[in-house]
């Protein structure tokens, strides 16, 4: 098992995940290419979590399906600013952080995307 060890506390697990992500943008290099990244990357990360935590206090059924589907859109695009941050840099121990984080927000896509399936009328 990963460092993201418990697995079934969601709102634990994307907390975790934006703490990791906040430590690994902060050892990103900055220049004119990592900047515009990692920008992104902490948006869309760390909106993962507080996406969940807006589904979990939902007004309504249809409310939390949409802050369900928007957790799995910006896990999406976490994987994306993930990928080309572990592109632009070459430390070798940034890459295997990068990639340890990529497949944490692949495994949520897959959560959130079995709960969006699950909650359909």
């Amino acid at each position: 098992m990963t460092q993201f060890e418990n697995k079934y506390d969601l709102e634990e697990r994307t907390t975790k995940f934006s703490g990791e992500l906040i430590v690994f943008c902060k050892m990103c290099p900055k220049d004119a290419i990592t900047i515009p990244l990692v920008n992104q990357l902490i948006r869309s990360g760390t909106s993962i979590g507080a996406n969940y935590r807006e589904a979990n206090g939902a007004s309504s059924k249809r409310d939390f399906q949409n802050k369900i589907f928007i957790c799995k859109k910006e896990s999406k695009e976490t994987l994306y600013w993930l990928e080309l941050i572990g592109k632009s840099i070459d430390d070798e121990r940034r890459k295997e952080k990068a990639r340890e984080l990529w497949q944490e927000a692949k495994e949520f896509i897959l959560i959130f995307g079995k709960i969006a399936s699950s909650t359909k009328n």
